[in-house]
């Protein structure tokens, strides 16, 4: 057989062992949370950009909760101010709101943009359309720092309003308090929730790591599936620490509050998205269900 029949089979081997899991998740909705490298490499953004569409064009109803941390701080520096941070939430004060703002949208629509070159239908809204998302103001550790907000209640209406006329909703994680006031939200925040209001099968974060290891400084410790509970555990007995930390518990959370499996991905890897969901293998970890245990090991 010549090379050229091999590798034209190699690419029907790849789309068979795809299909189960396309017929798996038909109609299913997956919430990306995008950022990290992944948004500030304008490569890294198409392949991102591009497995999302190749998601929705196959049957899924993907949602895409975006961040936009490195270019705020690029723009609050431009202003001449210094960016500060308190258990990794920014302070926000009403200057640095307003940039966020402005920033966050700028991103919003670049994205909508890039899905839509695709010739898939994208709406870009912030949690403040439709009544998304309402928050409380957070504190950290007791201390005020400023305009971030704790979410408190998801309407999920405008989302499902968008996903049932075919369109991708891609969401700016800003949110409105009872007073109207305008709050920055951590967007692992905002996609957990988001995840969680929606009922999505999946919930995936686009990182700047592989994914999960129980000692961070050894790589043979890496953990490719891990159940709810096994996760507490590793975060009760002190293993998880740093960034990862918070969005373990998300992760947790998510699944205990009825997101069927969460996956922690490496955004700089070309196609992470679609090798995690449409391989036996898969790249990063995935937080699985306690009762999901014994798939997994089969």
């Amino acid at each position: 057989m010549d090379k050229d029949m091999q590798e034209v089979l190699k690419k029907a081997e790849v789309l068979i062992e795809a299909l189960p899991y396309i017929q798996k998740f038909n109609r299913k909705i997956i919430v990306v949370k995008y950022g990290g490298s992944a948004m500030s490499n304008d490569e890294l953004k198409r392949n991102v950009i591009k497995d999302v569409t190749l998601l929705k064009l196959v049957g899924f109803k993907p949602i895409i909760v975006h961040g936009g941390g490195k270019e705020i701080s690029q723009w609050v520096s431009k202003v001449g101010k210094e960016a500060q941070f308190v258990n990794g939430l920014r302070v926000t004060d009403a200057e640095t709101m307003e940039i966020a703002e402005m920033v966050l949208s700028k991103v919003n629509k670049s994205l909508v943009t890039m899905v839509q070159e695709l010739g898939v239908k994208a709406v870009g809204i912030s949690g403040k359309d439709g009544g998304l998302l309402t928050v409380d103001k957070k504190y950290a550790d007791g201390q005020d720092i400023g305009f971030v907000g704790e979410i408190k209640e998801v309407n999920p209406k405008v989302l499902y309003d968008l996903l049932e006329k075919d369109f991708l909703p891609i969401v700016a994680p800003i949110g409105l308090d009872e007073q109207f006031a305008s709050y920055n939200i951590n967007a692992d925040d905002a996609a957990c929730a988001i995840a969680k209001s929606v009922g999505a099968d999946k919930l995936v974060f686009l990182t700047d790591i592989e994914g999960l290891y129980k000692d961070i400084n050894d790589k043979s410790s890496f953990i490719s599936r891990i159940t709810a509970s096994e996760a507490e555990a590793l975060i009760a007995d002190g293993f998880i620490g740093g960034g990862m930390l918070p969005k373990l518990n998300n992760c947790t959370s998510a699944i205990e509050n009825g997101v069927n499996r969460v996956h922690i991905l490496d955004g700089r890897i070309p196609h992470c998205l679609l090798l995690e969901i449409f391989t036996n293998s898969g790249v990063g970890t995935a937080i699985i269900r306690d009762e999901d245990k014994q798939t997994m090991e089969q």
